[in-house]
């Protein structure tokens, strides 16, 4: 606690209050979110983050180099995109037809070769402070969904942060509490009997009872207890669960947007009859109706062997379907504009084929799609070498990535967060933003 207001709270003898009344007006303070997390975002931008886990090849994807030597170069040819003079590889057909819609940035990069210092990093925009194993799932510091979940909350019962099918290794709250981790949506949307999990009553509770039982248990949260946030009461937190989860499961918007049978066919046809190409629609309702931020998590993505038979595969064709067909669809709805999507992993592929036919863990050179909240259409930011080794141009770091992102979302980048044992921490440390993408 600040020392200001811990002296104020030290008066209470003075003023006649108990160590009970003390222990109750702390944890209020504590309930309270600091100044920096209280700033209104600028303009309502609501985001979609495609994240590709194990790291996809930016040469068979956005930067492919059709000079370089066959051991670098690969199995596909390069293609002409809907942009004049920007080619993608022939592994994304679709993504090529609709590049005039999105900016790609093929210079960002870093230096950790690892998936959960690498997944951390570009899932957060802070490094891991000691160095974590390919397996490990760690948050040391907030991750994006669960910082944009601190700032605008729940929207007509519906979480600021979801996630399908799963979280990320390093999608979770951290400091920022339970409350900020992403409701997750599991299970298979392409399924005629899909149905979201804990969102719907049972059936032997009717609404109104359900009400008469929420009534109840806030009359006896009225009740005096002893209580200290900072030991993190497991009661209190149960509290804020049950509170979200009603809220939840009586919201119209929330109902309406899980039941992606309510879609036109020909735009479920559209993004796949796939899972992936039907989370990716599901996340299109989810922001339609408000949910602020909204992960996709594809796995599968750690090809050190057989790389180019998966990407004749149909694991990145319905990648590349999909994201396309999400871009679009945005688009003639009117939403590119208040909805950012963003295509990545945690590193690239190196240079050089190895003797499995895979590409290795590469953090030196990436590509990141980012589409809509202003993005510009059709666009290329910076480069790569002509052999693709390492980022050459208009190099950023991923905390020029996250300052930007949360810039887009009217989050201010610079501001001071605090842990709950008070220790000061930067939400972004010296990130400058990707000026490119506010052209």
């Amino acid at each position: 606690m600040p020392r200001r207001d811990f002296l104020q709270l030290g008066l209470g003898g003075v003023l006649g209050l108990g160590f009970a009344d003390v222990l109750r007006l702390r944890a209020q303070a504590a309930s309270q979110p600091s100044p920096t997390l209280a700033k209104p975002a600028g303009k309502s931008v609501n985001t979609i983050l495609v994240w590709l886990d194990g790291g996809p090849s930016h040469y068979e994807t956005f930067d492919p180099k059709p000079n370089a030597p066959s051991e670098i170069r690969g199995d596909f040819k390069d293609i002409a995109t809907a942009v004049p003079g920007i080619r993608f590889s022939e592994a994304v057909p679709e993504l090529a037809k609709v590049a005039d819609k999105f900016t790609v940035i093929r210079s960002i990069c870093h230096k950790d070769p690892n998936h959960g210092g690498g997944n951390h990093y570009m899932m957060t925009g802070a490094p891991t402070p000691v160095p974590v194993a390919c397996g490990a799932f760690v948050t040391f510091h907030p991750s994006f969904g669960s910082v944009v979940s601190s700032h605008r909350g729940l929207r007509d019962g519906l979480p600021a942060y979801m996630s399908m099918p799963q979280v990320s290794r390093s999608g979770g709250p951290n400091f920022l509490g339970g409350k900020h981790a992403p409701f997750v949506i599991d299970g298979g949307p392409n399924s005629q009997k899909f149905k979201v999990r804990d969102v719907v009553l049972p059936s032997e509770i009717s609404a109104g009872r359900a009400a008469q039982r929420r009534d109840l248990r806030t009359a006896l949260d009225k009740m005096l207890r002893y209580q200290d946030r900072l030991a993190e009461d497991p009661a209190v937190a149960f509290d804020e669960y049950y509170q979200q989860g009603f809220e939840l499961v009586s919201s119209p918007k929330a109902q309406a947007a899980f039941d992606i049978q309510r879609e036109d066919a020909k735009i479920r046809d559209q993004y796949g009859r796939n899972d992936f190409g039907q989370r990716l629609l599901m996340a299109r309702r989810l922001v339609e109706v408000g949910v602020s931020w909204v992960t996709v998590y594809s796995g599968g993505w750690d090809h050190h062997t057989k790389l180019f038979d998966a990407y004749k595969g149909d694991h990145v064709k319905n990648t590349d379907r999909g994201v396309a067909a999400l871009i679009r669809d945005l688009d003639e709805r009117g939403l590119l504009d208040s909805t950012l999507v963003i295509l990545l992993g945690e590193f690239g592929r190196t240079p050089k084929v190895n003797k499995d036919a895979g590409r290795d863990h590469w953090p030196h050179a990436m590509s990141v799609l980012m589409a809509g909240a202003g993005c510009p259409r059709g666009a290329v930011v910076g480069a790569t070498d002509a052999k693709g080794y390492a980022a050459a141009e208009n190099v950023y770091r991923p905390e020029d990535f996250a300052a930007s992102l949360y810039t887009k979302m009217g989050i201010e980048h610079t501001q001071i967060l605090h842990t709950n044992t008070g220790r000061p921490v930067s939400l972004v440390n010296n990130g400058r933003l990707i000026k490119e993408l506010f052209a």
